[in-house]
């Protein structure tokens, strides 16, 4: 039985990594087919082609959604061809066929995965020095902003490093401010023929920054969408197979902390004394003891209940909030193109702000978190957390976390500031003081 399910198994990796090879392959052939048919046998480029700017935009727009296919269908390939090897250590990579309960399937060769490999190599190095995409082996941006003119560039990463190297603002220092260099750059750009720029080459800059705008905005939903649909769904599945269950079995487990089963009294004792004092101001009939006891019983019996989904829902919490920290992790570890697109995107939007914008920005953190009332905002925080997870309130270790968290922030915080917004936007600094005066 077990033998049977592992072959299944292995069996549906194999072909599910061939497949993702296929459709990369197939990307790759529909890339080379525009290139003959339309740009002359060479690469996807407005130099090869006599089209108009719309034509280009749509191949341009083809180009872009093969690449990207081609480079997700190859982490596809490659985890599944991690996975099966794992499973089959004395797998053959000669081509040959394999039957399962009557099934005949053919696996691909060494050589046919090599030549597939090699072919789209072949095709996707050509636009290594194009476009900026998270498909490709190079990220290749320079913009300049209006608010500060800061310029994000990026250098092209070599064949033999696998992450693209990003250079942005918070990393660019100079012993000259930029401002006169970027002046002098513009001089020498207006008075040099050469470094004019077409029509075209705004066209490029303006689709390279809308493009990396949609992959952030889209990164920054996927890294939120995933979390939260991990955590609901594996709260949903895990409560119902194994914590619902046990509360059901163990119906004297109804509170997880003290603190519950305080609250839970607190909450009985408030009822008993509302009851007396409606029936002693006429708003109720007066009870017999009996009857009396009956609803303080029936009452009783609902805390339980709401206690106990209570402490069900905090234990599911702490499984769904380690299941959703895992596949964010998963997110960050396979986007880390998207990541260092991200890190871009986020330092030019900041860093482009006007100094009075990103001084109203560091005093409204401040205060919030390390100012003269953030204690009290930290006990909220610090209650809501220990009551997610069912966790008992100690107060001595809130007020602990209170007199050193808040201060190592704020010394972080000057730090940052001293150490590179001083050296980035000394200004926005200055505004920063003359506004916190």
């Amino acid at each position: 039985m077990f033998n049977r399910i592992l072959r299944s198994t292995k069996r549906w990796i194999s072909n599910n990594s061939e497949n993702a090879l296929e459709e990369a392959y197939q990307s790759a052939v529909a890339i080379q087919k525009i290139e003959e048919e339309h740009f002359k046998g060479q690469k996807i480029d407005p130099k090869n082609c006599n089209y108009g700017d719309k034509v280009f935009a749509y191949f341009d727009g083809e180009l872009r959604s093969n690449l990207q296919i081609i480079n997700l269908k190859l982490g596809q390939f490659k985890t599944s061809k991690s996975v099966h090897n794992f499973l089959n250590h004395n797998g053959k990579s000669l081509k040959h066929k394999q039957e399962y309960n009557g099934l005949t399937e053919t696996i691909y060769t060494q050589d046919l995965i090599l030549e597939r490999l090699n072919f789209i190599d072949k095709i996707i190095d050509k636009y290594n020095y194009n476009y900026y995409d998270t498909s490709l082996k190079v990220i290749e941006v320079k913009e300049e902003n209006n608010s500060n003119n800061s310029v994000v560039k990026s250098i092209p990463k070599n064949k033999n490093n696998l992450e693209p190297s990003i250079e942005t603002v918070s990393d660019k220092t100079s012993v000259l401010p930029r401002s006169f260099l970027r002046t002098l750059d513009k001089i020498r750009q207006e008075i040099d023929p050469k470094s004019i720029e077409t029509e075209n080459n705004v066209i490029n800059k303006f689709r390279k920054s809308r493009y990396k705008t949609a992959i952030s905005v889209k990164f920054l939903l996927l890294l939120i969408i995933v979390p939260l649909l991990v955590h609901n769904l594996s709260k949903i599945a895990l409560g119902k197979v194994f914590v619902d269950p046990y509360f059901d079995n163990h119906e004297q487990v109804i509170f997880i902390n003290q603190d519950l089963e305080e609250e839970a009294l607190i909450e009985l004792k408030t009822f008993e004394e509302n009851l007396n004092l409606r029936t002693i101001i006429g708003l109720t009939p007066k009870l017999s003891p009996e009857e009396k006891e009956d609803k303080i019983r029936e009452k009783a019996l609902e805390l339980a209940d709401n206690f106990r989904g209570k402490s069900s829902n905090a234990i599911k919490n702490i499984f769904a909030d380690i299941l959703s920290l895992i596949a964010f992790g998963f997110v960050i570890f396979f986007s880390k193109r998207e990541l260092l697109i991200l890190k871009s995107f986020i330092d030019e939007t900041l860093y482009g702000l006007s100094d009075s914008a990103k001084a109203f920005l560091i005093i409204l953190f401040t205060d919030i978190f390390v100012g003269f009332h953030s204690p009290h905002g930290w006990e909220i925080i610090l209650e809501s957390i220990t009551r997610h997870f069912g966790l008992p309130e100690n107060r001595d270790f809130n007020f602990l976390f209170i007199a050193t968290f808040p201060v190592i922030l704020d010394t972080v915080l000057k730090y940052w500031i001293f150490r590179y917004l001083n050296r980035i936007s000394p200004s926005a600094v200055a505004t920063y003081k003359n506004m916190n005066e």
